[in-house]
């Protein structure tokens, strides 16, 4: 089919996990959870921004997150994963893409995550520069299944919609 008789938009998925890590800043959604752990990673490790990151990179037919920040770049060593939403929002917008919405879910058994699900998706928002009524935050438990329902770290899963204007 000729790509002109489409229309002008498209859907990425994403998808991050990473293991538990005591001592470390557990951030979510840019937003910092009071607890005695956090995630392992490179950067502040956070797994629903990467996961939308990836979603948005996909969407655009662009590489993955890992091209765009190698976790072997130290200037990546613990930024915070804001940056890289902006950045990715900002090379959508450079190639002629807007963000219709985010969608994402996130399989944890800790922490809880609906305490802070509004400073979540204001911090997701201002990042991607939507409004917050356009991005969606679940979560679920993996109901004692597997290293996730092992309460061994956190995964999230994160679809996007993006247009050509």
């Amino acid at each position: 089919m000729n790509s002109s008789h489409l229309p002008n938009l498209r859907i990425g998925q994403g998808y991050d996990i990473h293991p538990f890590q005591d001592g470390r800043p557990m951030v979510l959604g840019g937003v910092t959870f009071d607890t005695p752990y956090g995630l392992e990673g490179h950067s502040d490790a956070d797994v629903l921004t990467h996961a939308i990151c990836d979603a948005l990179l996909g969407a655009a037919g662009l590489p993955d997150i890992g091209h765009y920040f190698p976790n072997t770049d130290p200037k990546y060593k613990g930024i915070n994963s804001q940056e890289l939403l902006k950045e990715v929002a900002a090379t959508l917008r450079e190639k002629g893409w807007e963000i219709v919405n985010i969608d994402t879910a996130m399989i944890a058994e800790k922490p809880k995550i609906y305490p802070k699900l509004g400073e979540m998706k204001a911090a997701l928002s201002q990042s991607a520069g939507i409004e917050p009524d356009r991005i969606g935050i679940k979560a679920t438990t993996n109901e004692k299944i597997g290293s996730l329902g092992r309460a061994e770290g956190i995964a999230a899963h994160a679809s996007a919609l993006i247009y050509k204007t």
